[in-house]
């Protein structure tokens, strides 16, 4: 097969014209083996694609580099295999644990942790929260101590079956982690390198939800084509 030339992708051997028809199937969230029934494009061929571009996502990650002020909210959830019968709560068997910070009306920002505590927890949200901010969080645990640190801190405790006081709630993160359960439904079997792409991914794509993810990929891809 003769190489065309293709500006978003090095070394291609499909056409610009379907590259975008490709990306436009990703954008739409559909999965590798219908993208390649749609394009007649190679199930392989399009899993390449897919990743480079997931890989793309996770090294262009814009979402809170730097750290801000404002009004957050906080929460941890445990995301991947299935949980095993009479494993609940934090710490599930077979689960990732996964931390999350949500700015209203901003973005969210996901890192996979090694645990729930205190001690894992706290230097995130120092490295990306400014003090003076106000904090919004259940009544975990790891989470005390956020005054003393700098912040105006709220809870509410769903273990009293408390969800929301006014505006003391986490109902905007808890609204992501369900997105990411349900997208991450849809792949069974991720390794641990292919879980942290999907999960930035859905990181990407909820933060983008209002956005066109075409015009915004075909611009990061352009100025940095897949190889």
């Amino acid at each position: 097969m003769i190489t065309r030339k293709n500006k978003y992708y090095n070394r291609s051997r499909i056409s610009e014209k379907k590259f975008r028809e490709v990306l436009k199937y990703f954008c739409h969230d559909e999965t590798a083996s219908k993208t390649a029934i749609y394009t007649s494009i190679n199930r392989n061929t399009i899993n390449k694609i897919f990743n480079e571009i997931r890989q793309h996502l996770f090294a262009n990650n814009l979402n809170l580099q730097d750290k801000e002020g404002g009004d957050f909210e906080l929460d941890e959830s445990y995301l991947g295999a299935k949980r095993i019968r009479g494993k609940r709560g934090r710490g599930a068997a077979g689960k990732t644990p996964v931390f999350g910070l949500l700015k209203r009306n901003g973005k969210v920002y996901v890192e996979i942790v090694r645990n729930c505590s205190k001690e894992e927890l706290m230097p995130i949200i120092q490295g990306k929260i400014l003090e003076g901010s106000t904090i919004n969080t259940d009544g975990w645990k790891a989470y005390d101590g956020l005054i003393l640190n700098g912040y105006t801190h709220h809870r509410v405790f769903h273990s009293h079956n408390e969800f929301a006081r006014g505006k003391n709630h986490v109902n905007g993160i808890e609204s992501f982690w369900s997105y990411c359960k349900r997208r991450l439904a849809k792949f069974n079997g991720l390794t641990d390198e292919k879980f942290v792409l999907h999960l930035k991914e859905s990181e990407f794509r909820f933060n983008n939800r209002k956005q066109d993810l075409y015009k915004i990929l075909l611009e990061i891809i352009r100025k940095n084509p897949l190889n």
